[in-house]
């Protein structure tokens, strides 16, 4: 990533670069030292207990604020970190109302069931929620249709979290000298290569380097490593906004001062430009994020490779795609960081469909939008977030895992107080910085999944700690880690517990099942690396994507397995998979309709409050269109 970092850090600031990165990412590296001793003290725990309940389930021993820390860790993900600042940052305060249905989250999926599913939880002796499911109703073929589906929609969480992991590693070690060096060897040896090729040499290496880090530490230290490291990622999480919210109201003049200057902001616009050298520099050489004067004296921004078309004109011209800045003070506080040499000469423009020209558009709901002209967030598509939030997170595989884990009763109602707060002191935060960016780093919408660690570069680089960054940076790379360690134990569990053993081989030895189970985390971790080497081109669309798939999945079948006895195996069996095809059709739909990976939202509404109609309407369809679920098995799950 050459360059990247230089095309916003004023003249000054770049002599600095070099010790600023060294540091930052010194402080960082003994945060990652820390992760592998916390992971080292869990493996040495196992010893003595059963591998399996410990390895999977931290012999259900979790107490208050390791419960509560876990899951909220594992709850803000690469996109509570990359993601939803990218949204924030493009779209502005309506991202407040998208978010607000978080907050209660923890009332609605640790209220909803959690006190009931560990109850069933301990009753079945079940690990996971698919073992959980298939003895709750006795029949192996719901957990196999369970199994499969975690292992489907988890995937694709995988994929997101891994890409954001590979991104802030890569903004962190910009600049630093060994990590150049090997991205230019890296640059070399992959040019040809298929598939591979087309990722960035910076983006790969990062991959590589995080990857590693993650799989090891999981493997080798299983759920209660998860939850040790969780507790302190929370932690460093949330110290991290609150430095990184100090930080930038300091810097922009304070919330008040900040809000005026956006009140005075307008959508940029894309389109291309013709740029023409005039000095000696190729005009080949400019890079994707660099900024080009215009021959009428305003600024552009060269995007993605996607929209450049390279001519072959005898004088030097070229056609590239372009963001081009509207806003006055944007434009003076860019110009000093225009590539010299070069004039571009605007050929076609595309305005925002929704906010463009409206000054205060980011202020307001539904806010901009580039390809909407309803605006980023129409009021029927707020409140199907809001439920989509709190049901799908009650839907997660992941946070019922959590749930099955926790001591007491009176740890899981101090922890949703506890979980209540660290997200409101987590998400509003960060929708005033990441408005608030809009005023210091001018141009993101570039590459928007980076303005999280770009900013915590930025604002420690200015305030004169250059080392801090590597704390902040910390702050999204440890949500992200929290994330990828739980998936990748979840979906190896899948396997391991709910194919292997309880299908395959049922007196699997301890020791066997230990080599599997670090076998299939280190496989699954290698196959979600090998399809994000050229990184898919949207992160928060993945992860709302696969939250919705869980959510659809499993909401509805274990609510009402946890509190209908009447349900039988085909209505949990039918239910699941409709839940999931109902999500599945809607994205397909949605791609159709938009030429885009995204959901298609019917009559406004999000998939997910369809899937769960649906879904309900054929559970109990189907269970009352059979005879009732064998008595000894009621009994077992509901009777005193």
């Amino acid at each position: 990533m050459p360059g990247f970092l230089s095309s916003f850090v004023p003249g000054p600031l770049l002599a600095m670069s070099g010790a600023a990165s060294n540091s930052a990412l010194i402080s960082f590296a003994i945060y990652i030292a820390l992760v592998f001793v916390i992971a080292g003290m869990a493996n040495r725990l196992q010893k003595g207990k059963s591998f399996v309940g410990e390895y999977f389930l931290g012999s259900r021993g979790i107490g208050l604020w390791a419960f509560a820390l876990t899951y909220a860790a594992t709850a803000a993900s690469g996109g509570s970190f990359m993601g939803f600042p990218a949204l924030i940052y493009t779209h502005g305060w309506s991202l407040a109302w998208w978010i607000s249905g978080y907050m209660i989250v923890p009332l609605v999926a640790l209220g909803l069931f959690a006190k009931r599913i560990n109850q069933v939880g301990r009753l079945a002796g079940a690990i996971t929620v698919p073992e959980l499911l298939r003895k709750r109703f006795a029949n192996p073929y719901v957990g196999y249709v369970a199994t499969a589906l975690v292992v489907f929609f988890m995937f694709f969480y995988l994929l997101a979290q891994f890409k954001a992991g590979a991104e802030i590693m890569a903004t962190l070690m910009d600049g630093v000298p060994v990590y150049e060096a090997a991205t230019g060897w890296i640059a070399a040896a992959k040019e040809g290569i298929p598939w591979v090729g087309q990722a960035s040499a910076d983006y790969l290496l990062c991959l590589v380097i995080f990857a590693v880090a993650v799989i090891l530490y999981t493997a080798y230290g299983g759920f209660r490593a998860v939850v040790w490291t969780d507790v302190m990622q929370g932690i460093v999480m949330g110290i991290g906004v609150v430095i990184l919210l100090v930080l930038t109201l300091n810097q922009v003049g304070g919330l008040k001062k900040a809000t005026e200057t956006l009140a005075e902001m307008t959508p940029p616009e894309f389109g291309t430009v013709l740029i023409r050298s005039t000095g000696e520099g190729a005009v080949a050489d400019l890079q994707v994020g660099d900024w080009v004067e215009t021959d009428e004296g305003g600024m552009v921004r060269i995007t993605g490779a996607s929209n450049v078309e390279v001519s072959d004109q005898p004088d030097g011209h070229e056609s590239r795609g372009m963001l081009l800045l509207t806003n006055p003070s944007e434009i003076e506080k860019v110009r000093e960081r225009a590539v010299p040499g070069f004039v571009a000469r605007i050929t076609s423009r595309e305005p925002y469909a929704h906010g463009a020209g409206e000054k205060g558009v980011y202020l307001t709901a539904p806010g901009p939008s580039k390809t909407s002209s309803m605006g980023f967030l129409p009021v029927a598509l707020a409140m199907s977030f809001f439920v989509f939030w709190n049901f799908s997170g009650a839907g997660q595989p992941s946070y019922m895992v959590r749930q099955m884990a926790f001591r007491d009763t009176r740890v899981l109602r101090r922890s949703i107080v506890l979980v209540a707060l660290f997200f409101s002191l987590i998400y509003f935060p960060l929708v005033v910085i990441f408005t608030s960016a809009r005023l210091l780093l001018p141009g993101m919408e570039v590459y928007p999944d980076r303005i999280m660690p770009e900013m915590a570069s930025h604002v420690t680089e200015l305030a004169g700690v250059p080392w801090l960054a590597g704390l902040l940076v910390a702050a999204p790379f440890a949500a992200v880690m929290s994330s990828v360690d739980s998936f990748l134990l979840l979906v190896a569990s899948g396997v391991v517990r709910d194919i292997y053993q309880d299908s395959i081989n049922p007196d699997a030895s301890e020791d066997r099942m230990r080599k599997l189970s670090h076998a299939v985390t280190v496989i699954v971790g290698f196959l979600a690396v090998l399809v994000v080497l050229n990184p898919p081109p949207y992160l928060q669309t993945l992860i709302v994507f696969a939250s919705g798939g869980l959510g659809a999945s499993f909401l509805m079948p274990i609510v009402l397995a946890l509190y209908w006895p009447r349900m039988t195996s085909d209505g949990a069996l039918f239910g699941m998979i409709s839940g999931a095809l109902t999500i599945l059709v809607l994205y397909f739909a949605g791609y159709i309709a938009n030429g885009s990976f995204g959901e298609y939202n019917l009559l406004g509404l999000h998939p997910i409050v369809w899937s769960m109609f649906i879904t309900a309407i054929v559970i109990f369809s189907v269970s009352l269109a059979q005879r009732p679920p064998d008595k000894a098995l009621v009994e077992k799950y509901f009777g005193r």
